[in-house]
């Protein structure tokens, strides 16, 4: 699953640590999100989004088959 997570940290000048603590999640875990290697839950995926103020469907995007 595709998404910008990495982008959007990036505006707000935010570390994967300091995001990792405010999610409540590691920095290995915003770092597999923003690679890819990871997909969220669905409740970690609401906290992001609420967290940049988005709808999840704004920020996750499903792999086109």
């Amino acid at each position: 699953m595709r998404n910008e997570v990495r982008r959007l940290r990036g505006l707000q000048g935010l570390s994967q640590q300091a995001l990792g603590t405010a999610l409540g999640v590691s920095r290995q875990t915003v770092n597999a999100i923003e690679q890819g290697r990871y997909d969220p839950s669905l409740p970690l995926a609401i906290r992001i989004a609420r967290y940049f103020g988005l709808p999840v469907e704004e920020i996750f995007h499903a792999d086109e088959a």
